[in-house]
């Protein structure tokens, strides 16, 4: 076939330069993630119940989905804690009554994705649940997608995350959708009216204290049991601040001689405060974070910012999509680097061996031949592009060249005999073959355990060394036609120029060997 390519140059560029153009028209198809999710015999189900709501009717809702799953195909172990998180370092909005959650043991990880399911269509019969499913945590990430609402008013923020996380709930890509200020904490707020205040003598500061002084309580003293200080904390009875009504009754001028209420001299008002504010860059945000379900980071970022645009969330706040999205743009750019910093040191080890600027450049032709491989392995394999495919490229940079470097070496030192460069380059590829096959494959064996993704934490492995066999395949088969007809064309000396430069080569090398048998040493001996 090559003596056949050397004399139609035009049909095998082009028919390599279309291949690389259609690879880089596919890349969109593959899709985009940070690392690959990892199928682990465990996940774990978060059922969140509005602020309030009193331990007994969660451990029923844990115990209620407990035995609506037991003995499912593939539960191998279902066990549920009520309350959780009490402890002291726990944080506010992830802890206390409202919280339950259920650890799910399986037998089978294939079976994972309709447990998780199966657990979703069952939660619906209580609406008011916020639900999550996670992992156990092997990597620190963030979600999958994680979206910023930023702006200064809380309530445009607090409108803005609830159209934002009803917008997803009704596209099927998003599941667990959830919102920082969804829920929030039940509070009673005072508003103080201070004309009113000040025609009964009274400032807000003396009202505030006296509030706070009948409902949480003051220290007066402390009582003293053997060497311990017991705080008494006096207040007034339970039953007095029990609700609204009483809080409203709470007299704020003891001691006076009429007493006055708290509700004539300021407005008591039930309602829900926020359950945590988030700060980015000094300005308050809304996270509203998401699992995916069928569809790729980068496609679900695309498809969010269009949504967006399509339903505006107001002219005072500003989106920005944090979590595993950001950390994918970063990880992109620094890895473009350190592709491109391979391909740089590659050709500067090639260039100084060779001697020559030339025949490096021909040789860094296999990597666009590589990427055709490892490209198509990824969409058979349905695979997206990650952070481990990136490493995977990496390593092609340097495995690829090793053919093209024995073949044009080989093609090299038959022209400096004298060899003329058509004949030299067939004769160089015919030589070649078989120990270009034998690297070749004996590399493809090596990765093939890791691409048959066997064990636990395959999903790792597995598109990294796909990567690598997909490309070390194809661009051992084009090298050896289309590198021999990329030598052929940029390479103009004539075939004196090698034939000169081998001729001063033997010539050196003869004086050396005679230099060498004149020595009046062993060695020397031996080796003339």
């Amino acid at each position: 076939m090559l003596p056949a390519a050397l004399k139609r140059p035009v049909p095998v560029l082009g028919g390599a330069a279309l291949a690389f153009a259609l690879t880089l028209a596919a890349l969109p198809l593959l899709g985009v993630d940070l690392i690959p999710q990892l199928a682990q015999d465990r996940f774990e189900m978060t059922a969140k119940l509005p602020p309030g709501t009193p331990l007994a009717q969660t451990d029923a809702l844990v115990r209620e989905v407990q035995r609506a799953h037991a003995g499912e195909a593939g539960t191998r172990l279902l066990y549920g804690v009520s309350g959780t998180g009490t402890r002291l370092d726990a944080s506010p909005t992830e802890s206390g009554e409202n919280i339950g959650k259920l650890s799910v043991v399986m037998t089978d990880n294939a079976r994972e994705q309709a447990l998780v399911e199966s657990l979703r269509e069952t939660m619906k019969q209580w609406p008011e649940a916020q639900v999550d499913f996670a992992r156990p945590e092997l990597f620190a990430l963030a979600p999958p997608l994680e979206i910023e609402i930023e702006g200064n008013n809380l309530e445009s923020i607090r409108v803005a995350g609830n159209r934002l996380a009803e917008l997803l709930r009704q596209s099927p890509h998003y599941a667990d959708v959830k919102s920082t200020v969804e829920q929030g904490f039940p509070e009673i707020q005072i508003v103080f009216d201070q004309d009113r205040a000040a025609a009964l003598g009274l400032t807000t500061r003396q009202i505030a204290d006296a509030v706070v002084n009948k409902v949480r309580g003051n220290v007066a003293t402390r009582y003293s049991f053997r060497d311990r200080k017991i705080d008494v904390l006096v207040r007034v009875q339970e039953s007095e601040r029990a609700s609204v009504d009483d809080i409203r009754r709470l007299i704020v001028n003891p001691g006076g001689n009429k007493p006055v209420e708290l509700i004539s001299v300021a407005d008591v008002i039930a309602t829900t405060g926020p359950s945590e504010i988030h700060r980015a860059d000094q300005r308050r945000v809304a996270i509203v974070s998401a699992n995916l379900r069928d569809i790729d980071l980068g496609k679900a970022i695309t498809e969010v910012r269009d949504m967006v645009s399509k339903n505006p969330l107001g002219t005072d706040v500003g989106m920005r999509i944090g979590g595993q999205g950001e950390e994918l743009g970063e990880s992109i750019r620094s890895l473009l680097f350190a592709f491109g910093l391979a391909i740089f040191l590659v050709y500067l080890v090639m260039a100084s061996q060779f001697e020559s600027l030339l025949h490096p450049f021909v040789i860094l032709f296999t990597i666009p031949l590589a990427l055709v491989g490892a490209v198509a392995a990824l969409l058979l394999s349905r695979s997206p592009v990650s952070v481990v495919v990136f490493i995977g490229l990496i390593l092609l940079v340097g495995l690829v060249v090793k053919n093209a470097i024995i073949l044009i070496d080989k093609v090299n030192q038959l022209r400096e005999e004298g060899v003329a460069k058509r004949v030299a380059l067939v004769e160089g590829a015919r030589s070649r073959l078989r120990p270009i096959m034998m690297t070749t494959l004996c590399a493809v064996f090596g990765f093939l355990p890791l691409a048959l993704a066997f064990g636990q934490g395959a999903e790792v492995r597995s598109p990294m060394a796909i990567t690598v066999i997909g490309g070390l395949l194809v661009s051992t088969l084009l090298t050896l036609l289309v590198i021999p007809v990329v030598y052929d064309l940029l390479d103009r000396k004539p075939d004196e120029f090698y034939a000169e430069r081998g001729r001063r080569a033997r010539l050196v090398a003869a004086q050396a060997e005679q230099v060498i048998s004149h020595e009046d040493d062993p060695i020397g001996r031996v080796g003339g």
